[in-house]
């Protein structure tokens, strides 16, 4: 099924990875929920909400922190946080809207599928 004529292309995320630059799993197992959990809140029924800028998702059996672009501008030190996160713990970013280099790979295609629910 093809989207609409009239529908807005969605914005490129920042996906960080849970796979070290060397191939090795990311440690603890729950490291996207911890690091998505610095910017959540609580709501009034005393839930934890992800911030719909910073979330964690699993994208082909990697667990992965998908970030809207928009963090950048909203809250710029947030977003630098969690680059020198990524860059620190030697993770993987993808970013769609930069060629492939050594620290930043191409978004594979059943990602983008994904993303685009």
């Amino acid at each position: 099924m093809s989207p609409p004529t009239n529908a807005v292309p969605l914005p490129p995320r920042l996906i960080i990875e849970g796979v070290t630059l060397s191939g090795r799993a990311f440690r603890p197992s729950d490291w996207a929920e911890r690091l998505c959990g610095i910017m959540s809140s609580f709501g009034g029924d005393r839930q934890m909400r992800y911030s719909s800028f910073v979330r964690p998702m699993l994208l082909d059996g990697v667990r992965c922190v998908v970030v809207e672009p928009s963090l950048a501008e909203i809250e710029p030190r947030a977003y630098r946080f969690l680059l020198d996160f990524a860059k620190d713990n030697e993770l993987v970013v993808i970013d769609p809207t930069v060629p492939a280099t050594e620290d930043y790979c191409p978004l594979p295609g059943s990602a983008l599928e994904t993303l685009g629910k």
